[in-house]
């Protein structure tokens, strides 16, 4: 049977509490497979597996157990490897790697953030910013509207100004949190937002960190920023000891 994996963590951390259930219905019994000084959090894993809300937070659940007497390094949700053979092998292939990310994540977080624009608030900002987009839209309304080739000349500079003002706030967003945060981690694209970025904070700096992303905020209005955190440190483990299943890979919320 293929075996899920929760997490990594210091081998000589040998229990979690008593009869602990992970992903499953009914849930499976967790498990922890030592190899040399590292150890990985497992269990059996579910036939059909899809990031439900019950086991998303079943997976989230065990990491926190883990987590609880001292670091874990988190794997995403649905990351599946084909036997525990093949989870010990990994350990002791990447045993290095682990132990540095162990030491260097232990008492840190994760926290993302997220980035869109105020549609209304950047094209006043854009229009604010541009004396020649308002030289041309108050030629155009003084001409009844203008020509078609004039309305398609001032939409065509509106986007451009507005593509450009985008590359400049995902830039000011990272630029005015990473000084709050030990690494930063840049998600991948995504259409919607403009800025998708995960920073690694002390847990004795998070308060710090969140008040950086509210001066983000006062500072950039036409902004929406949205944060997830804390969290595990996802973004900062990589690589692990098994590839995500399929549509689960890197699932983190998800309702029935």
């Amino acid at each position: 049977m293929s075996t899920y994996v929760y997490g990594i963590i210091d081998g000589s951390r040998s229990s979690l509490p008593e009869d602990m259930g992970g992903v499953g219905d009914p849930q499976l019994p967790v498990r922890i497979l030592k190899e040399g000084g590292l150890a990985a959090v497992v269990s059996d894993a579910p036939e059909g597996l899809r990031p439900k809300r019950k086991d998303l937070l079943a997976h989230q659940n065990v990491l926190a157990e883990a987590g609880a007497g001292g670091c874990v390094l988190p794997m995403r949700f649905g990351s599946v490897a084909p036997d525990d053979e093949t989870v010990t092998s990994v350990l002791a292939e990447r045993a290095e790697h682990y132990r540095e990310r162990l030491r260097a994540l232990d008492g840190k977080v994760e926290y993302n953030v997220k980035a869109t624009h105020d549609e209304e608030a950047v094209l006043h900002r854009v229009m604010a910013e541009n004396p020649e987009l308002r030289s041309l839209t108050e030629a155009n309304r003084q001409a009844g509207g203008g020509s078609y080739e004039e309305k398609l000349r001032l939409g065509e500079m509106v986007v451009a100004a507005v593509k450009a003002r985008e590359a400049e706030d995902a830039a000011e967003v990272q630029q005015g949190l990473e000084t709050s945060a030990a690494a930063v981690s840049a998600g991948p694209d995504s259409s919607g937002w403009i800025a998708n970025v995960s920073f690694l904070v002390e847990r004795d700096a998070a308060e710090a960190f969140l008040a950086s992303v509210e001066q983000v905020r006062k500072s950039h209005p036409h902004l929406e920023l949205r944060v997830n955190g804390p969290l595990p440190p996802y973004s900062f483990v990589e690589p692990g000891p098994a590839e995500p299943a399929g549509s689960t890979a890197g699932a983190e919320s998800s309702g029935e």
